[in-house]
């Protein structure tokens, strides 16, 4: 690897949001890295691995960059595959909300960006910051790039010697969150994502309200999730690291392979 790090650094907020900027300059600034930015050119929040299907994607020079008319997923696969210099690591955020929990993983658009890079076997940072809220939907709480400050120390740090410390021998990329900054730097926590669920539905006349009641209550008192978690950390104001693998895989199961092997027999029966 050479002295100056390649970044490429993408998001699922959209190329404009203020936690992209925070964490672009501060990898300029900090890390002696090379920033190559290719982002959605709007909000793309909750989109998951979701990838845009035949057809040409709009793509628009930035001031920071590339700005795609499409995904995360799509932005790292235009960056990794014709874009960008190939880059060292892909780094994702800073996402404005914390991405926390088993269940979320799938679902965020921020962590889908760094599996699409483990699928090009580069390493990723995934950051997002957990932001409090009350009756104020999250969207619109103003935000400055001072917030981002926990984010910019902790992406920064990790962007500079996690590979050389060999860090991604062991994963394909790390799902950092972080809590609402303080006066001095939070400690870190290397942590697994939460099992708790918490969606449910309610329908009415012609439609169905869903509601994902994890975010309702954040008290360290009161929440259920064990020590060792991503959530438990960052609602006692640490940062929380997980390092996580990508792609899925697989178990043996005996109990399967039995059953695979009475396959044959049982449907021939059933159809004579």
């Amino acid at each position: 690897m050479s002295d100056t790090l390649e970044i490429l650094l993408t998001n699922d907020d959209g190329i404009d949001s203020v936690g992209i900027r925070a964490i672009h300059d501060a990898l300029v600034e900090h890390a002696n890295a090379n920033v190559t930015v290719v982002a959605p050119a709007s909000d793309q929040s909750a989109c998951g691995r979701s990838i845009s299907h035949g057809g040409e994607i709009g793509l628009v020079d930035h001031e920071l960059g590339y700005a795609v008319e499409g995904t995360p997923a799509d932005c790292v696969v235009a960056g990794l595959a014709e874009l960008g210099p190939d880059p060292d690591l892909v780094v994702a955020g800073c996402n404005r909300g914390a991405n926390l929990g088993e269940y979320v993983l799938g679902r965020s658009g921020t962590i889908s960006a760094a599996v699409e890079a483990a699928f090009f076997d580069v390493p990723a940072i995934a950051t997002s910051m957990y932001v409090p809220v009350d009756e104020t939907p999250l969207r619109e709480i103003d935000l400055s790039t001072d917030d981002f400050r926990e984010a910019r120390r902790v992406t920064t740090y990790l962007a500079e010697y996690a590979l050389d410390a060999g860090v991604f021998d062991h994963a394909a990329y790390l799902n950092v969150n972080v809590p609402t900054p303080g006066k001095r730097p939070a400690p870190i926590e290397i942590t697994r994502p939460s099992k708790r669920y918490e969606m449910d539905a309610e329908a009415t006349d012609g439609s169905v309200t869903l509601h994902d009641r994890v975010w309702e209550s954040m008290d360290p008192e009161t929440i259920p999730d064990p020590d060792g978690t991503d959530r438990r950390a960052v609602a006692e104001g640490r940062i929380s690291i997980s390092p996580l693998t990508a792609p899925h895989s697989t178990n043996h199961h005996e109990t399967l392979t039995e059953l695979a092997e009475t396959y044959h027999d049982r449907v021939a029966t059933a159809d004579d």
